[in-house]
């Protein structure tokens, strides 16, 4: 609303919210701290999990940061910004998901206090620029390098990485299968540089046995059973044809009608069908193959005679298992069966149907050079194989991490409490407010070693004066053994270690959400929309006065039903 010559101007619908200021800036510092908070308590090898029940009564437990805010319903628009930090964070990096949300809400709480001291938003937002820039340059100058040969350090970046999870205690079994899932995939780009695409890394889960009965297949599983009886369940050395076409009489695109005038002629009929079936199948025989699998159909007289055979044959198998299968028998997907040449046939040691549970997989396993691998995991319970499935994703992310990006930092708030010691000297070199600014940044960078020290039962104060005191004396890498309760240790000495462009894109991302949020001082809610009143009279008896022409469907116009 707006006055004109004493009279109000109505420029937005009724019934539309608005706050300006410093009430806006206030309600959404509030709301984005809230989310922070809510996931605080989970940092941490000693951070506890989170339960959460959706509508539908489905139950997940985690204490994953990207997941809990995924789960859970957010309404506020600034609270929906943090948890877009969380989404980006895990997209981008695959870890480091909590620690980013803690961050930016720090920033925020003690961005306020800067506001309430007449310091302007855009100014704040200038100085934590700065001081995300430097703090990035300051990460890379204390990181160690590392890669696809450093064994040690990839183990133990993995190990890092879970041992916040439920599966810590068998976290150096499975760092150990994703790090050789990573190796088998990882290759060179153009550049030379190495690359390695996760989404060959397939994931299998089923709820059974332990945890400790997770492994790594060197080949590929298929959610699928052999397609006749007939056939062998295991074939040994085998030679796979991978075909997209289906192994059946194709009918035509357009309509045709045969016409038969006598039972000899449809005998003809079906022993051709039956000879045409015959030669698709005695081609594959003579590429001495003996395992078929079929992105499509697979005819029952086909069938019939792959069984005679003694070929093992799959169908309807997906276009995307097809690709994976490719990349790990090394086998030519063929269209044509004409094309088909025993020295294209994929290989591996073994196929076999294997019942799992009450399902019947198919494991194709053994294979040469795999560049598609898949971990097939086993737990209790369906929410213990999930629980161990996102912590999976987050191992297989970090060593991908290190193998491309190639630096590792140590763990333990160690890399916080370095960059803060230096951001504060950065900050003296600064002249005007900007300065308060990257000093609040510094001083926010420490509540990641200052909540792991909270969740860990220790005295957030007392661990916080020891570890500076240890940095100032040159040890960049001293941070908490949360193990062992010991708080000055040189985290690379004892193999607490995270990739560096983590640690980075935390920074990265919560200081963009941070100045997104502080720049907003105008909330406009738009009026939900309502029905228009009824107009009184007309319409059907009963209906609450529908309006002319509303009859007929429940008040629908005519040729809306």
């Amino acid at each position: 609303m707006a006055q004109l010559g004493g009279t109000p101007v109505l420029i937005m619908k009724e019934g539309t919210e608005r706050q300006r200021g410093r009430d806006a800036m206030s309600n959404n510092i509030a709301a984005a701290i809230v989310i922070a908070e809510a996931v605080r308590t989970s940092l941490g090898p000693m951070g506890m999990d989170k339960m959460l029940v959706d509508q539908f009564g489905d139950v997940v437990i985690t204490n994953d940061g990207a997941t809990i805010l995924k789960e859970i319903d957010v309404q506020h628009p600034a609270a929906k910004m943090m948890v877009e930090v969380a989404k980006t964070q895990d997209s981008e990096v695959g870890d480091g998901t909590t620690t980013s949300v803690i961050l930016a809400g720090e920033l925020l709480k003690r961005a306020k206090k800067l506001i309430e001291q007449k310091i302007h938003p855009t100014v704040i937002t200038e100085g934590f620029r700065k001081a995300a820039d430097k703090a990035i340059e300051i990460l890379d100058n204390m990181s160690v390098k590392s890669g696809i040969d450093d064994e040690e350090g990839l183990k133990n970046v993995a190990m890092t990485c879970m041992s916040s999870k439920i599966v810590s205690e068998s976290k150096e079994m499975l760092a150990q299968i994703c790090m050789d899932a990573i190796k088998a995939i990882a290759e060179k780009d153009d550049n030379g540089k190495w690359v390695a695409d996760i989404d060959k890394v397939q994931i299998q889960k089923k709820e059974g046995d332990s945890i400790d009965d997770t492994g790594l297949i060197k080949g590929i599983i298929l959610d699928k059973e052999v397609v006749s009886p007939g056939m062998p369940k295991i074939v040994k050395d085998a030679k796979i044809l991978l075909l997209q076409s289906a192994i059946e009489i194709e009918k035509t695109e357009f309509d045709a009608k045969l016409q038969i005038t006598s039972p000899e002629q449809i005998q003809q009929f079906l022993d051709e069908e039956e000879k045409m079936l015959r030669t698709m199948v005695e081609k594959i025989e003579k590429s001495e193959t003996n395992v078929v699998i079929c992105q499509k159909g697979i005819d029952d007289l086909a069938q019939h005679f792959l069984s005679k055979a003694g070929i093992m044959a799959i169908r309807r198998v997906k276009k995307s298992d097809i690709e994976k299968l490719s990349k790990a028998t090394g086998g030519m997907i063929f269209t044509n069966l004409d094309d088909v040449t025993p020295e294209k046939l994929g290989y591996a040691g073994v196929v076999e149907e294997r019942k799992i549970m009450n399902d019947s997989w198919i494991f194709i396993e053994e294979c040469k050079d795999p560049k598609s691998v898949v971990i097939l995991i086993r737990g209790g319970t369906e929410l213990v194989v999930d629980e161990v499935e996102r912590a999976i994703h987050d191992a297989l992310c970090v060593i991908r991490d290190v193998v491309e990006d190639q630096k590792i930092v140590g763990g333990g708030g160690a890399p916080e409490i370095e960059t803060a010691i230096q951001l504060r000297e950065y900050a003296s070199t600064l002249g005007g407010r900007e300065q308060l600014a990257v000093e609040v940044f510094a001083d926010s960078l420490d509540i990641i070693p200052k909540t792991l020290a909270e969740n860990a039962g220790l005295d957030q104060i007392d661990t916080l004066m020891k570890l500076r005191a240890s940095h100032q004396q040159g040890n960049k890498f001293a941070g908490h053994d949360l193990d062992t309760g010991d708080v000055i240790v040189d985290m690379m000495k004892i193999g607490v270690v995270e990739p560096t462009i983590v640690k980075a894109q935390a920074i990265k991302s919560s200081t963009e959400a941070t100045s997104m949020i502080l720049r907003i001082d105008d909330i406009i809610a738009s009026a939900k929309s309502a029905m228009p009143p009824m107009p009184p009279g007309g319409g059907m008896g009963g209906m609450g006065g529908m309006p002319p022409g509303m009859g007929g469907m429940g008040g629908l116009p005519p040729g809306m039903m």
